[in-house]
């Protein structure tokens, strides 16, 4: 069964948004020199390691997974590089789906952890901000109004209006950032990895993402900033190998992570 969560966050909890018991996800490896290529290479792209069955290459990158989010939890995903927690928020988020176990979604997960735009380069800025509001939406009703919002905090401006393509890289930051941090959700997976990638931007950028985050009703957050997770969250989650090592309140386990039991785990 899924393991409850940290017993004095229980009557701050609702439903359930999220259900895994005894998840594990397996991401195969399509190439021809699948062979050679290097374990500990994987294991930092991933949190896992690089196995074969049956002739086919695969990682694995997320093990025994047992847990279960209630709507209201703020929980903060807590590892080095390659430990699993971005594999997470694409599991969770639908972008990967279990390879076994039984993975529950009660409430639709937004992710907020890829820097790339959906559409193609050869729209127009304009054209980007209308299908992402479709792909939210299903329609254009309040489209109007979004639209601006995206087009005056990005400050692009006519540019808006020219393929993405000949945008700088810091224009295609601030527009992607405006948009997906344009319309509130439910239960919102973050990977603080996202930048905005203009220092001139970064102010407006933080105010406004500190709104979007306090929004949400359900959030997930990776960062590796204590005080980050300290002013967003309550509950974490350490991942280390592709598993979840522990379960608990926020402050036990920044501890649990920094101190000597996590570190002789790291060693074996």
């Amino acid at each position: 069964m899924p393991s409850a969560a940290p017993q004095h966050l229980q009557a701050q909890q609702g439903e359930p948004v999220l259900e895994l018991e005894h998840v594990k996800l397996k991401i195969p490896v399509f190439s021809s020199e699948s062979r050679s290529i290097g374990s500990a290479l994987l294991r930092s792209l991933t949190g896992g390691k690089l196995n074969q069955e049956r002739g086919h290459t695969f990682v694995d990158a997320l093990h025994d997974l047992n847990l279960c989010i209630r709507s209201g939890e703020r929980v903060a995903l807590i590892g080095h590089n390659g430990a699993g927690k971005s594999t997470f928020l694409r599991l969770i988020s639908g972008i990967y789906h279990p390879t076994s176990g039984s993975l529950k979604v009660h409430q639709f997960v937004y992710p907020m952890i890829s820097r790339s735009f959906v559409t193609s380069p050869e729209l127009s800025g304009f054209q980007a901000i209308k299908a992402h509001y479709l792909i939210i939406h299903g329609n254009l009703r309040g489209f109007s109004a979004f639209a601006q919002n995206v087009i005056d905090f990005s400050g692009l401006g006519d540019f808006i209006y020219l393929p993405i393509k000949g945008y700088s890289q810091g224009m295609a930051a601030r527009l992607l950032f405006a948009m997906l941090t344009g319309i509130p959700h439910q239960c919102l997976a973050i990977d603080e990895g996202f930048g905005t990638g203009d220092s001139r931007f970064m102010q407006a950028a933080q105010q406004r993402l500190d709104g979007f985050l306090e929004s949400a009703g359900t959030l997930l957050l990776a960062s590796h900033s204590d005080l980050v997770l300290q002013r967003f969250c309550q509950r974490a989650l350490v991942f280390h190998k592709g598993r979840i090592v522990k379960d608990a309140d926020l402050d036990e386990a920044l501890t649990f992570y920094h101190g000597k039991e996590f570190a002789e785990l790291k060693n074996q």
